[in-house]
């Protein structure tokens, strides 16, 4: 990989977070149907602001939960590495509710069809919705976005990195390019 360019600074994340939690607001009103389910590692971290700004803005908290859906990949068999197995815990009661998936990069669409398959293993949602905070594009499956904190056109090669406080430090998104 060659250069390395932010596309969103930590200001620019935090907005887009504050943003996107206001489109569901928008879409869910008082949001008492909802669960927030992040998909691990980043996408618990975001759904984990997401929600904050839910209760503050609602004056009570949403359901949360956080998924693994690395034992759901289509690819770990040909892995050269195990995968790093992460804590599942979905609200119990499921059913009937509107599952609200939330990742940190919306790519080729198979981490979110392996998001599916493990959703579906706690219960039977009425509806399921996705929030990404980017997306760049190149899908290999039809999923689309509900909720997008912003798309990136790239290449194929190139990278995105989403950097969160908790995790990394700092908060922003970076693009390496191909040399």
């Amino acid at each position: 990989m060659g250069n390395v360019k932010t596309v969103m600074t930590d200001d620019e994340v935090r907005r887009t977070i504050d943003r996107l939690a206001f489109q569901v607001i928008e879409n869910h009103g008082e949001c008492g149907n909802l669960v927030l389910v992040g998909i691990q590692r980043r996408g618990v971290n975001i759904a984990a602001r997401v929600g904050a700004v839910l209760k503050e803005q609602l004056g009570r908290k949403v359901d949360f939960g956080s998924l693994d859906i690395n034992l759901y990949r289509d690819d770990w068999t040909t892995l050269d590495v195990q995968p790093m197995i992460n804590e599942t815990d979905i609200p119990s009661g499921v059913d009937g509710k509107t599952l609200l998936l939330v990742d940190d990069v919306l790519f080729t669409g198979r981490t979110i069809r392996a998001a599916l398959e493990a959703v579906l293993d706690y219960g039977r949602p009425s509806r399921i919705e996705l929030m990404v905070l980017v997306d760049r594009g190149h899908r290999e499956l039809p999923i689309q976005a509900n909720y997008v904190g912003k798309q990136i056109g790239t290449a194929r090669n190139e990278q995105v990195d989403v950097l969160i406080e908790e995790i990394d430090g700092c908060d922003s998104v970076l693009l390496q390019r191909a040399d």
